[in-house]
Order: C-alpha cells, then structure tokens, then sequence
C-alpha cells in the first residue's frame, strides 16, 4: 500500500512536460468551448498524480510509459518540487471546478483556468515549473525543510541532476 501512495523521485522531465501540455490544451478547449466539467478531470489527475505519481493517473501513465520514451532520453530532475507543483495544479483545478459548476458566475473558473494555461504553458514549452521555482523559495526561507528534498538542497547534486 505504500507503495501506491508514492511520488518517483526522479522525475523525468519530459514525462512532466508532457503532462503539462496536455494540461494546457485541456485548460484551453475548457477556456474555449465552457465545458467545465473538464475541470473535473483535471482536478482527478492532479490529485491523483500527488497521491499516487503516474500510478493512478491515466495520463501521468501514458506520459511515462509510452510518450517520454520515445522522446530520447530521460532527464532526471528531483521529484518533491514537481509534486509540489501538482499539489498547486490539484487546489487550483479543484477550486476552478468548483467556482465553475457551483457558482453561476464563471469568473473565478476562467482566472484561475488562465493560471493554469499560463503555468502549463511554460512548464510544456520551456521547461520553467512554477511550482518548482516557488518550492525553491520556500526550501531557501526554511519554510520547506531541506531534507525533504536533498537533491534541491545541494547545489552539486541540483546540476547534475537538471
């Protein structure tokens, strides 16, 4: 059971970006079209991804197993920031799908649905995690103790893992 509860550390950074342009285009057909109820599946796949990794995470899954591979090969990077990032993507999918089929106003949804394209965007085109760079803050403030992560604590482990 531990196990299934469990992030990979490393992370291989083309799984996670291409996750992240997935998220992005779901993020804009939902911005496009006002089919919320997207916003439910990827708040699932956030949560999931936080709590299980690809495990129970179709497209955490597909990204690993099949579409990174066929990328070249892998690039490690620490795995604690990218979860934290997840665990940003799971608050702020969950409260945009419910600010979206809760509230008859959708302004809230779309905000926070343009965060979400803005930070998948970056993080799919040009490898820059928000989540990642806002874990580092909090590491180096010592809100986020260092041993959570040892690889983003140390500065030779960090280069050459990223």
């Amino acid at each position: 059971m531990a196990s299934l509860f469990s992030f990979p550390n490393p992370v291989n950074e083309k799984a996670a970006r291409t996750v992240a342009a997935v998220v992005c285009a779901l993020s804009l057909l939902t911005l496009a079209t006002g089919w919320y109820w997207l916003l439910v599946v990827l708040a699932y796949g956030f949560i999931a991804r936080v709590l299980t990794g690809p495990t129970l995470s179709p497209l955490g899954r597909i990204a690993t197993s099949l579409i990174a591979p066929r990328l070249g090969p892998a690039r490690p990077v620490p795995g604690p920031p990218k979860r934290f990032a997840q665990a940003i993507g799971a608050v702020m999918t969950s409260a945009a799908a419910i600010f979206a089929l809760v509230t008859p106003d959708h302004a809230v949804a779309i905000v926070l649905l343009a965060a979400m394209i803005l930070a998948s965007g970056l993080e799919s085109i040009f490898a820059l995690c928000i989540g990642c760079e806002l874990f580092s803050v909090l590491m180096r403030f010592g809100v986020v103790p260092a041993s959570i992560c040892v690889e983003c604590a140390n500065v030779k482990l960090r280069s050459t893992l990223g």
